[in-house]
């Protein structure tokens, strides 16, 4: 009996292992405003997960440094990360931004340097950034990215994206992250027609400024986009955090915007 239960943790925790779940969230102005409360409630929401992207990480001072806190509290939270934060990115003063990534080093190993693309830097304000991370001695790599505000028209900024599969031909790209665009849009056809899809269908992340009827998110903005034959799609769904506050008014001081999560094994 002993040695039935044992070989079934075993598989147990080689089943658990082999699968990953990833986080994206905007973390809206993610910097010094940010309490170390807040910073503790983010640490929570976070801290089942494997890997997590990060959007609009403030560009000058507090931005780096609020990284490195929340990954510290997550340290003190039982499991060992570590974490990445991006250069500034190139586009106008008031549009820059850094991205992050931060993970579990039991799990998860980053491979190489991250970069920030820079073929397109000039077509894209907040150019996407990369990271290639090893998982059971297989790699991906993750294209962080925050587009432009939808009244700017994000979609002259995405219709890039069908190029960098053919960039890196080698790499086994994930787009992630805040596009400010819904799947549907047709720019990511081409993007759909060489074999990607998004985890997300019909489904708004970001926050009203008030409920209405119970509904309290706005537009479908926050998605990843994988490549079919290149993951195994095991479970996806959003994290409705605001439901933990009294109003939409406290939770906006969080974000305005709810994390998006992914579950998959590599194939």
């Amino acid at each position: 009996m002993k040695n039935i239960l044992s070989f079934v943790l075993l598989l147990f925790s080689i089943f658990s292992f082999s699968q990953t779940k990833i986080l994206s969230w905007n973390l809206e102005n993610f910097g010094k405003s940010k309490s170390s409360d807040e910073l503790n409630f983010i640490a929570n929401t976070i801290l089942n997960y494997d890997i997590i992207a990060i959007q609009e990480v403030v560009a000058g001072y507090g931005g780096a440094q609020a990284i490195a806190e929340l990954n510290k509290i997550l340290n003190e939270k039982g499991s060992k990360w570590d974490y990445i934060v991006s250069n500034p990115t190139s586009g106008n003063s008031y549009k820059k931004e850094r991205y992050a990534f931060i993970w579990k080093v039991k799990k998860i190993k980053l491979k190489g340097n991250p970069w920030l693309e820079k073929k397109y830097h000039l077509e894209i304000d907040r150019e996407p950034f990369f990271a290639t991370f090893e998982i059971d001695q297989k790699t991906i790599t993750l294209v962080n990215f925050h587009a432009i505000t939808k009244n700017k028209q994000p979609e002259t900024e995405i219709k890039y994206f069908k190029f960098l599969p053919f960039e890196y031909p080698g790499l086994n790209l994930v787009f992630i992250g805040d596009f400010n665009c819904p799947q549907s849009h047709s720019v990511f056809n081409p993007l759909k027609k060489t074999g990607y899809t998004a985890i997300l269908q019909n489904q708004k992340t970001s926050l009203k400024h008030k409920c209405k009827n119970n509904n309290c998110l706005s537009s479908e903005f926050d998605n990843i986009f994988y490549k079919t034959n290149s993951l195994d799609y095991k479970d996806s769904g959003i994290i409705p955090f605001y439901k933990t506050f009294n109003s939409l008014q406290e939770a906006r001081k969080i974000s305005d915007h709810i994390p998006i999560w992914f579950e998959f094994s590599l194939k």
